[in-house]
């Protein structure tokens, strides 16, 4: 007598049925990711693209809000500069008043106390907060106040008043990416924007004899230079002019020692790295010194002021009735401080509008990768609403067609 065994479609209506299921199964876990590639295996090739455009546009969407706060933070910038050369320019028409030589010295006194109070309003300026709480033009030091006011009486004064503005800040090196490999300079600091006349320092050291013992290195205006060992003070001198800081280097004929000219109105920053003192040996700076910036040698000659000291010198020759000093340096130092000024403004306009270009450019291809991406590896929802229909559809007919085929029998509740 042969014999069926009642195992056999019990096991293979389970297996149908779970086969089934996964199936089911792997269309809601698409429709819920609303993507098409569940696991790689489902299209490897797309999954691969998908990846890469993923990786991309996360880029660009970092480049995007990168180049977002640039363009604020130059507009911010911008914003104070001009406010800087208004009040500058408010200070040139007092100077050229007093040096009509039409005025009384007690009125040129009021002129006086009114520069000393556009002064005022200048640090103000200069110490300007942005929105995220950092100081605008203080460089790296970005919660430090760039300018600080030495306060003392003027002859001519009756108060006490403004006789020096000291720079405690840093130089401008901060950065943001704004498209792979490309980056852009986000700050100009208070020693670029608010100088005047071209820096000049003279080491009072003898250096004819100088050779560097070991590998050192230091650093003019944020540039690293590094020297070796047997570098002579003309071999240092041809690396500074051959870096990118916006200095000139040449060796005095009278002192034999290291000299240094801006190419620009700016504050000249040197500094020694941790492990060298060069710039000491030379007489440039000393270590440790308990002042802001700079820190320069009581030895070395160093010329070349801010348009604060410009500012402050035609405020003194005003409560002195000066009026040759007034209508030449007074009114030239005005101007200086005023050629920077708007030369600086051009600099940041420009790369506010740089930064509003990038802008613009990844607004525009932003949405190209997200449409790549989302043809890689985005679900067509009206096919899977089919696909699920069919699916649960055709397990209904199966758990049908499962009760039909494999009904209970009396032998299964003894069982």
């Amino acid at each position: 007598m042969r014999r069926l065994s009642t195992d056999m479609p019990n096991n293979d209506m389970q297996f149908y049925l779970r086969r089934q299921e996964e199936g089911l199964a792997k269309v809601q876990a698409k429709i819920a990711g609303q993507t098409k590639i569940h696991e790689l295996r489902d299209d490897p090739l797309a999954a691969s693209h998908a990846v890469r455009y993923e990786s991309y546009l996360a880029r660009l969407e970092r480049f995007e809000k990168n180049t977002l706060y640039a363009r604020d933070h130059f507009n911010q910038t911008d914003t104070y500069l001009r406010q800087g050369n208004d009040l500058m320019q408010r200070i040139r028409e007092i100077a050229i008043q007093g040096a009509n030589g039409i005025y009384t010295k007690e009125d040129m006194q009021y002129m006086a106390v009114e520069v000393n109070e556009l002064l005022k309003e200048l640090v103000s300026v200069s110490n300007a907060l942005g929105p995220d709480g950092r100081q605008i033009f203080s460089g790296d030091k970005a919660f430090t106040e760039p300018f600080r006011i030495v306060e003392g009486t003027v002859q001519g004064g009756g108060e006490i008043m403004v006789v020096g503005v000291e720079y405690w800040g840093a130089g401008a090196s901060r950065k943001t990416e704004s498209t792979d490999g490309t980056y852009t300079t986000l700050d100009i600091s208070g020693g670029e924007a608010f100088w005047a006349e071209k820096m000049q320092i003279f080491s009072g050291v003898d250096a004819s004899e100088y050779r560097v013992t070991t590998a050192a290195a230091f650093y003019v205006d944020g540039e690293e230079i590094t020297v070796n060992p047997g570098d002579t003070l003309e071999a240092i001198v041809a690396k500074i002019n051959e870096s990118p800081a916006p200095v000139k280097a040449y060796v005095d004929p009278e002192t034999r020692g290291l000299s240094l000219e801006g190419t620009n109105a700016h504050l000249i920053r040197m500094e020694d790295r941790q492990d060298s003192r060069v710039l000491q040996d030379l007489g440039i700076i000393v270590a440790n010194a308990d002042v802001g910036a700079p820190n320069w040698n009581p030895s070395a000659r160093v010329s070349g002021g801010s348009a604060f000291d410009m500012v402050l010198r035609l405020r003194d020759s005003l409560f002195r009735g000066d009026v040759d000093f007034i209508g030449s340096q007074g009114v030239g130092g005005i101007d200086l401080a005023l050629n920077n000024m708007q030369s600086r403004l051009a600099e940041i306009g420009s790369r506010g509008e740089r930064a509003e270009m990038t802008w613009k450019r990844l607004n525009e291809e932003i949405p190209n990768v997200t449409a790549a991406l989302n043809r890689e590896a985005s679900l067509d929802f009206a096919t899977a609403a089919t696909d699920l229909g069919m699916f649960e559809f055709a397990h209904k007919a199966a758990l049908q067609t499962a009760a039909k085929v494999l009904s209970p029998t009396l032998l299964d509740f003894l069982r």
